[in-house]
C-alpha cells in the first residue's frame, strides 16, 4: 500500500487517544464519569506506562489527547474539578498512600483486596477494569458504612458469628436504601445495578472461601428492581448490519463488520487482530472461538458463531504476501505492525456511507461503537433469556436468583452451550442466510 493509500484510508502513527464519541454529557452521571475513565482514558494512561489508578494525568495531558471535553463536562454539569472527582468518585486519594478505602477496618479491607486480586489473576481483567470495581465496591463500602455506623462488613457474617442471619440481611438492604433514597446523592438504575452485581459477587467469592458462612446480598436482585433508562449510546439494528455486509466489497471491509458486529470486539480489538488469537481446534459440539490475554469487560473467549468463512478469505488473500506477520489488518506504516483505531473508524464510516446508513442514528453518527453495540445489546437480551429459561430449576433449587443456577448448577460447557443456542438465533437476523 502506498503512502497515498493509506492516508485515503485514514491511517496514521496518532498515539492512543480516549474516544467519547456518541457520549452525551448532559445525561452522563458520576458513574458514567467513572466508566468513561476506566474504559477510554485509564487505557491511553497504560499505554503510556502510566499507572491510571496512582498517577493523576494533568490537564495538559487532557489538552494534548484531544479530552478537554472531558473535564469541562465535568465541571459543567457536576461542578467538579479533575481533582475532585480523582480523589471523592475514583477514590485514588492523592497516589501516595494507596487506594482510599471507606473504611479503616484492616481485615474488610482485606477481604476487599483479596476479591479484586483474584478477579484480575482469574479472569485477566486490564487494570483499569480492576479499578473500576474497586471503585464501586467503595461506593457500598461507604453506604454500609453510613446505613449501619459501623464499616466492619466481615464479623456479621463470619461463620462464628452468634447473631441472626436476618441482621447481616437487613444491613446490607439498609446500604442500598441508602444509595437508593438518599437526599444529599443521587445514582442513577444503572450505577446501582453495577454495583449489586460486583457486591453480590464479593460476598459469594467469600462464601466460596469459608470466610463467611451465607451471602446477604442473594436477595437483592428480587428485593430492588431498578429500571435502567435505555443507554445514551444508540445501536445499529439487524438490517443497518444486512446492508453493511452487503456493501462491503472487499474481505478486509467483510472481516471489519464481521468483528465488530458479529464477535462484539472493540474497535482498538478489531485493529489489533492476530491469527494466533483464533482457536479452531474444538470439541465436536463446541464452535471456534478468538481469546484476548486480557479485556475491559466482556468475556475474554468469544464464541465465533458466523463469519468464519469471511476469516479464512482475509487470511488466505494476505497469506499470499510473503512477508505477511500474521496481524489481520497489517500496517504498512508507523511503530506497531496492524493499523490503529482511528484507522478502523474511518473504514468503518467510509463503508457505512456507502451501504447508505443514515447520516445520524438516535442523533449520532454511525461508528464502531454503534456497531459493536449490536452485539453487545444481543448478548446483553441473551444472557436474560437464558435465565428466564432456568427460572424454574432455580425454584426447584429453592433459590429466588436464577443466576446462582448458572454459577452453581450448570455446567461451564453447558451454560455455554445455551447461551450460544439463543446467540445464533439472534444473530441470524443480520448475518444468517435471509436477505
Amino acid at each position: 500500500m502506498s503512502r497515498s493509500d493509506a492516508e485515503q484510508e485514514g491511517e496514521t502513527d496518532a498515539e492512543q487517544v480516549p474516544s467519547f464519541d456518541g457520549v452525551r454529557w448532559t445525561s452522563c452521571s458520576l458513574e458514567d464519569f467513572t466508566d468513561l475513565y476506566w474504559d477510554e482514558v485509564a487505557p491511553c494512561l497504560e499505554a503510556e506506562d502510566i499507572d491510571p489508578s496512582s498517577e493523576k494525568p494533568t490537564h495538559q495531558w487532557f489538552r494534548d489527547h484531544d479530552a478537554r471535553s472531558f473535564l469541562a463536562a465535568l465541571r459543567r454539569h457536576h461542578d467538579r474539578s479533575f481533582g475532585e472527582f480523582w480523589t471523592e468518585d475514583l477514590g485514588l486519594g492523592d497516589g501516595e498512600e494507596g487506594y482510599s478505602w471507606a473504611t479503616t477496618n484492616d481485615a474488610t479491607i482485606d477481604a476487599l483486596e483479596q476479591f479484586l486480586n483474584r478477579r484480575k489473576s482469574r479472569y485477566s481483567l486490564a487494570t483499569s477494569s480492576v479499578d473500576a470495581l474497586r471503585t464501586r465496591l467503595n461506593l457500598y463500602v461507604r453506604a454500609y458504612r453510613e446505613a449501619n455506623g459501623t464499616d466492619d462488613l466481615l464479623t456479621p457474617i463470619q461463620r462464628d458469628q452468634e447473631n441472626p442471619a436476618y441482621e447481616a440481611v437487613d444491613a446490607v438492604y439498609a446500604a442500598f436504601d441508602w444509595l437508593n433514597e438518599g437526599t444529599e446523592h443521587e445514582y442513577s438504575a444503572q450505577t446501582l445495578q453495577r454495583v449489586r452485581r460486583v457486591v453480590d459477587a464479593w460476598y459469594q467469592h467469600l462464601v466460596g472461601r469459608r470466610a463467611a458462612s451465607m451471602n446477604p446480598a442473594s436477595g437483592l436482585y428480587d428485593e430492588f428492581k431498578w429500571e435502567v433508562e435505555d443507554s445514551p449510546t444508540p445501536s445499529l439494528s439487524a438490517s443497518h448490519i444486512r446492508k453493511l455486509m452487503q456493501a462491503a466489497g472487499t474481505t478486509r471491509e467483510q472481516l471489519l463488520v464481521m468483528a465488530l458486529a458479529g464477535w462484539g470486539l472493540r474497535a482498538s480489538e478489531v485493529a489489533a487482530l492476530h491469527v494466533s488469537q483464533f482457536h479452531r481446534d474444538v470439541p465436536e459440539d463446541d464452535v471456534p472461538f478468538v481469546t484476548f490475554e486480557s479485556r475491559k469487560n466482556g468475556p475474554g473467549e468469544v464464541s465465533l458463531l458466523y463469519g468464519m468463512d469471511v476469516l479464512d478469505s482475509r487470511i488466505d488473500e494476505l497469506a499470499e504476501d510473503e512477508t505477511w506477520t500474521g496481524y489481520l489488518f497489517p500496517s504498512s506504516q508507523g511503530k506497531a505492525p496492524y493499523v490503529t483505531r482511528d484507522t478502523v473508524r474511518n473504514w468503518f464510516q467510509n463503508l457505512a456511507s456507502n451501504a447508505g446508513l443514515p447520516d445520524r442514528i438516535e442523533g449520532e453518527r454511525p461508528s464502531p461503537q454503534l456497531c459493536r453495540r449490536f452485539w453487545y445489546d444481543t448478548y446483553t437480551a441473551v444472557l436474560e433469556g437464558v435465565l428466564e429459561g432456568v427460572d424454574e430449576i432455580a425454584a426447584e433449587q429453592g433459590s429466588s436468583d436464577p443466576r446462582v443456577v448458572m454459577q452453581n448448577y450448570l455446567s461451564d460447557s453447558r451454560s455455554r452451550r445455551v447461551r450460544r443456542e439463543f446467540m445464533r438465533e439472534q444473530l441470524d437476523e443480520a448475518f444468517g442466510e435471509r436477505s
